[in-house]
């Protein structure tokens, strides 16, 4: 397998390089050279097959023969190594959790997986250190950060906007120390991000041997896909039309869900459920892409003005706008109603969501409202713990929540991080580190 850029001013890559590299040397994302469906006998047999067998024979052309089959399949053990329920919450609407893992959130997958093939890269060439540059908006860096954390020959450099993600959030990613540091950016997410994508392309950092672990990296990516996969095998009547409605930021999780698509998983539509930050909604609106500058909002790992990742689905889709709006919609929702469907999902369904959650639920409503619901079934995607978003939630549901022994171990951590401005302060910190 070879990946090539979407810029298509780069040599292509192998997915060792394409990993190493995170971004193509044109500023490009990576994406693979050829897509092949898994058959119709995959998806008839699924519920035959163990979360370890479904992601290993969805992964395994994209890893290519870079990672031997045994040691890929180690790899995908390592990662998948708790659940994702998929609970009812009204007729033929379910909700995937996916904030079983270690961080709490649906990063995990992602994450670990990307550590586990680099970790793997580092031992087999024994080569000098590498920095993994990661820019989050709240749930990625605490994923980096843990799935990252003590492995050989990899330093992490985490950046995020200062004020700008919820307590919990930043205590995962300031306190761990060993081989991962925090950036606190006075900014935006879309600061750090650019901040990451210029480092890459800066000539004097070359030395640095830098990487990227946000999902424009492709072993952040692609893993995202076993969600979906995932969800349909739970599903009891797989006759029904599936609708994914996915809280989206910066389009990974979504993209990779369109992957899903491609390799042959029966989806009818997708949504891109949005904050006010809906530089993708006013683009199917208008056919213009008008990126702006990130709003904060109390979903704030959706306060994305420009998100990296829309570029593939375009591809995926051929760049045909029409063939795209055939299975993928966008909607965009306010704090106050998020916090409206939070109270709905509580109060008829005793179901406790957090923000981005919520936006995912009110995206498939709105989506499936002039729907024949006796032959569809809506799946929204409850991408973190509650817990994380502590006081938005029992503020808005008036019900205290519980916190998970993995979370309240950190609360009494100390906070470590450098405070920066600008991408001269970033880069100084880089070549003196």
């Amino acid at each position: 397998m070879n990946y090539y850029s979407l810029n298509n001013k780069s040599p292509k890559a192998s997915f060792k390089e394409a990993l190493i590299n995170g971004l193509a040397p044109d500023r490009g994302l990576y994406f693979p050279e050829s897509i092949e469906s898994l058959g119709q006998d995959f998806i008839k047999k699924i519920d035959q097959l163990s979360h370890q067998e479904i992601a290993f024979e969805a992964i395994k052309q994209f890893v290519g023969n870079e990672i031997p089959e045994n040691s890929l399949k180690e790899i995908i053990e390592k990662t998948l190594s708790f659940n994702f329920p998929l609970e009812q919450i009204e007729d033929n609407i379910y909700s995937l959790e996916l904030f079983h893992g270690p961080t709490m959130a649906f990063k995990d997958v992602g994450a670990q997986f990307m550590a586990q093939c680099m970790g793997y890269f580092n031992r087999q060439s024994k080569t000098s250190n590498v920095t993994v540059l990661v820019a989050t908006s709240g749930d990625t860096g605490g994923a980096v950060a843990n799935g990252f954390l003590g492995v050989e020959g990899i330093d992490v450099v985490i950046l995020y906007p200062s004020g700008k993600v919820s307590d919990i959030q930043e205590k995962q990613l300031t306190t761990l120390g060993n081989n991962i540091q925090a950036v606190e950016v006075n900014g935006t997410f879309d600061d750090c991000q650019e901040m990451v994508k210029t480092a890459f392309l800066d000539t004097e950092l070359n030395s640095k041997k830098l990487t990227s672990a946000n999902s424009i990296n492709i072993a952040r990516w692609i893993p995202q896909m076993f969600y979906f996969f995932f969800a349909y095998k739970a599903l009891k009547d797989k006759s029904k039309e599936i609708t994914f409605s996915v809280p989206s930021g910066n389009f990974g999780n979504i993209c990779a869900g369109i992957m899903a698509y491609k390799l042959g998983l029966p989806v009818k539509h997708f949504v891109a459920a949005t904050n006010i930050n809906d530089t993708i909604h006013q683009f199917l609106e208008t056919g213009i892409y008008a990126p702006k500058t990130a709003q904060q909002t109390i979903s704030n790992a959706m306060d994305v003005g420009d998100p990296s990742n829309f570029i593939r689905i375009q591809q995926l889709m051929n760049n045909d706008i029409h063939k795209l709006k055939s299975i993928f919609s966008s909607y965009s929702f306010t704090d106050q109603q998020t916090k409206e469907g939070m109270k709905k999902l509580y109060k008829n369904a005793s179901y406790v969501s957090d923000p981005h959650g919520a936006i995912g639920y009110l995206g498939l409503k709105k989506y499936l409202k002039n729907k024949s619901l006796h032959n569809t079934n809506g799946i929204f995607l409850e991408t973190a713990h509650p817990c994380k978003f502590l006081d938005t939630v029992e503020n808005t549901i008036k019900t205290k929540v519980e916190i998970p022994l993995q979370i309240k171990s950190i609360l009494e951590k100390e906070k470590n991080s450098i405070k920066i401005n600008d991408y001269s302060e970033f880069k100084s910190f880089l070549l003196k580190s």
